[in-house]
């Protein structure tokens, strides 16, 4: 694999991702994704790999989310089942991220909003900083997701609180709430995601795959299920809007950043 939009490294047994689009806040469009999830595979697969971190370039963005131009010309280049066909393989990735049996975590270096999110949500925990930011944007744009994964991170009521919302969660409150398992100073953030990785890559890789497995099975509906619920909903009764009408404030201002964006 030759990624363009995405750095892969490997230091002490830590496989670090680094989402590469600064100019585009980190936002995701299908290149990345595909270059994120096989990323993920490769690094899965290599033994001497037994932790991974997945975090973003700079520190405005994690991940702004879901790049909205593409989604755009998508819309008018394919028609509804055609694009549901292709996102679904997308979307699959989503779940085999989250189901890795390698611990992903998340550096969180700045705002995870819409699919950041959704992206962030999926992994095993995440450590953040000052700048780390969330906001579960679905439901502002008629669109549903992690369903299936934020229950699973902060419990039902909190995940339907932020879910109903769609509001923003500062660093503080993420913190509060065990959106983020540990808050330190930006300049601290590697230095203590890399020693919580490496703590957990020297451990036995069986042992920490077995625990990691169990966890999964041992919910009332597995993690699969749960994921297969949400597809099913949002392709059989509740389909997402498209670009067009969910972003109109978005494409209104040519994607120019929110004059607060940080």
């Amino acid at each position: 694999m030759n990624p363009e939009l995405i750095t892969v490294e490997i230091e002490e047994g830590v496989g670090i991702i680094t989402l590469n689009r600064p100019e585009k806040l980190n936002a995701m469009n299908n290149q990345l994704s595909t270059e994120l999830h096989e990323a993920v595979r490769e690094l899965n697969e290599n033994d001497d790999v037994g932790c991974i971190v997945l975090t973003g370039t700079g520190n405005r963005a994690f991940s702004a989310g879901g790049d909205i131009h593409e989604q755009r010309e998508n819309d008018v280049k394919y028609t509804r089942e055609e694009l549901e066909e292709r996102n679904k393989a997308r979307s699959r990735g989503s779940y085999e991220l989250a189901a890795c049996d390698k611990p992903i975590i998340g550096m969180i270096n700045g705002l995870a909003y819409g699919g950041g999110a959704v992206l962030s949500s999926s992994l095993d925990f995440r450590i953040g900083c000052e700048n780390s930011s969330f906001r579960f944007l679905a439901v502002a744009y008629g669109r549903i997701n992690s369903t299936w994964t934020l229950p699973n991170q902060v419990g039902w009521p909190m995940a339907k609180e932020l879910l109903f919302t769609a509001r923003v969660v500062e660093a503080e409150e993420a913190y509060r709430i065990g959106l983020l398992n540990h808050l330190v100073p930006s300049e601290q953030l590697r230095e203590k995601t890399m020693e919580i990785a490496t703590t957990i890559a020297k451990n036995r890789r069986d042992s920490v795959i077995g625990v990691k497995r169990l966890l999964l099975q041992q919910k009332t509906m597995d993690l699969e299920e749960q994921w297969t619920a949400e597809k099913d909903y949002t392709t059989n009764v509740s389909k997402g809007a498209r670009a067009e009408e969910a972003f109109p404030e978005f494409i209104a201002r040519r994607g120019r950043p929110l004059p607060n964006a940080q």
